[in-house]
């Protein structure tokens, strides 16, 4: 079984990967932290290094070695990954794998980012007066992209048990 977690930054796939992941005893993999451990630099030191095409076409090429191999796991994706180059086709044709958007309102979103803006290269120069528009934005261009998730997991008014658990119950 492959699990793979998606959604807009802040949505929190990381948290709810490694939960599962354990759960069921597979392996969880961040793929951003993937990237960095392959190119030996942070997701923030390529954006700012190499430029972004040059991150998204990393991210696509890490992305294709996960779904070809033959292991199990659970993949938290970066927020645009699924945007990007055929990403999103990889992950939805892969044998063996179950995909969940994790979708958080723009206020949920906004509220998670204003206390870790540095950690994220897409809006770490931008005021938070700024960041209700971009992240709006966001959304919106990515939504056709994610809504290609298998299945769609509100989590606004949910404790992190209630989603897992809501994950559980579509993972039997």
């Amino acid at each position: 079984m492959r699990i793979f977690f998606l959604g807009y930054m802040a949505s929190g796939k990381s948290t709810i990967g490694k939960i599962v992941a354990k759960k069921y005893d597979l392996p969880f993999i961040d793929l951003d932290d993937y990237i960095e451990k392959k190119e030996n630099k942070t997701v923030s030191e390529i954006f700012q290094s190499k430029g972004e095409i040059y991150f998204r076409k990393k991210e696509n090429e890490y992305l294709k070695e996960l779904v070809e191999a033959e292991d199990n796991f659970v993949l938290s994706l970066g927020g645009g990954t699924p945007c990007y180059g055929n990403n999103m086709d990889l992950i939805t044709k892969s044998k063996n794998t179950i995909s969940f958007y994790l979708r958080a309102s723009i206020s949920t979103i906004i509220n998670r980012l204003k206390s870790e803006k540095e950690q994220r290269p897409l809006v770490a120069n931008l005021k938070n007066d700024d960041l209700n528009e971009f992240v709006a934005k966001h959304l919106f261009e990515r939504s056709y992209f994610y809504n290609q998730a298998k299945h769609t997991i509100a989590i606004d008014t949910k404790e992190i048990d209630e989603i897992c658990n809501e994950i559980y119950s579509l993972l039997t």
